[in-house]
């Protein structure tokens, strides 16, 4: 049974008496369920339990934003973007704009566990993939093409383009630049396009009995973003960030705009030096709220010890799961939003 509690405080802080934990962005319980069974009933590490928490959402399509048949990009393709992050040893996997393949946090781990590199993208992550064994499909569907095709149909709006002719807001491309660049307020993009219903990317956070932690995304993207785009999640640092000793940290919302601040290093590094999991949240999205202050995001982080907290901008509320052996079951918990 799934509990959910409502707390109206921006920021909470949650002291669990003991590990291990799983802690995930969105009402995604599925995927929470499937990361514990992975580290309690099967034995499987930090890394193990993110990967098939994350799997199992990919798999599910998690509300159209995670995993194959969502989200397609101006050519009505759908790529998909996704990380793991291994806190003991400090070893990345990372897939962007991968094509044709449906696990991307799978193939993540594979470039992690397969190669000396951190992140591939492309049609040679596919290629990688497919070397790995991994089978080389389609991931558009019906629901995918149709939703193209009606975008396509209201004249491509709305789309990331800017300094464009012909113009952006009342025409398809092909474009081409124009001679002079407009300059805009910073706000002007900050929560143009993004919404729960467009953006949940999975974040998930996972601690052992033995203290080593793991952090991991999954994500198609934005609904109808440039080919080629590349938002927060694949990007340590950006997306999610793990350490043994510290904690854990991972982001949603408006990657264009999150990762330009690196907030989940930011509130792992807080973490480290002794603050707080609410607090190091609090400091870490402070200067995106700065310089953006529209802008639609959220973070969740974890201690070492198990303390969690989440935060968030835009939204009215923002649910996020979690589960340890103090609460005995999976609890979708909301923080309500500045």
């Amino acid at each position: 049974m799934i509990s959910v509690i409502v707390t109206l405080s921006l920021i909470i802080n949650v002291s669990s008496q003991n590990l291990p934990i799983i802690i995930n962005t969105w009402f995604v319980s599925n995927a929470t369920y499937a990361a514990w069974e992975e580290l309690t009933a099967h034995g499987g590490s930090a890394v193990d339990a993110v990967v098939a928490g994350c799997s199992q959402c990919e798999a599910s399509q998690c509300r159209g934003t995670v995993g194959f048949g969502g989200d397609p990009d101006e050519n009505g393709e759908t790529t998909l973007d996704a990380m793991i992050m291994d806190g003991k040893t400090m070893d990345v996997g990372a897939v962007a704009a991968l094509r044709m393949v449906k696990p991307a946090i799978a193939v993540a781990r594979a470039v992690m566990d397969y190669t000396e590199h951190t992140l591939l993208v492309g049609d040679q992550a596919s290629l990688f993939a497919k070397d790995m064994g991994f089978t080389i499909e389609t991931l558009t569907t019906n629901k995918s093409h149709i939703e193209w095709r009606t975008w396509i149909d209201k004249k491509c709006q709305p789309n990331f383009r800017k300094n464009v002719i012909p113009d952006h807001t009342t025409s398809c491309g092909p474009y081409k630049p124009k001679k002079s660049l407009e300059k805009q307020h910073p706000n002007s993009h900050a929560n143009f396009g993004i919404s729960p219903k467009n953006h949940d990317t999975i974040g998930m956070i996972a601690i052992d009995k033995s203290g080593n932690i793991s952090a991991g995304t999954s994500t198609n993207g934005l609904s109808h973003k440039v080919p080629g785009r590349v938002g927060d999640s694949p990007l340590m640092g950006a997306g999610s960030y793990a350490m043994n000793g510290a904690g854990g940290a991972a982001c949603t919302g408006d990657g264009d705009i999150m990762m330009r601040f690196l907030p989940s290093f930011q509130a792992v590094m807080l973490m480290k030096s002794g603050m707080e999991p609410s607090l190091a949240l609090k400091e870490a999205m402070a200067p995106i709220i700065q310089y953006y202050p529209s802008f639609f995001g959220a973070m969740i982080a974890v201690s070492s010890n198990g303390t969690f907290a989440a935060a968030c901008h835009g939204y009215k509320t923002f649910p996020f799961c979690v589960v340890n052996p103090s609460f005995h079951e999976v609890k979708v918990l909301k923080v309500q939003c500045t």
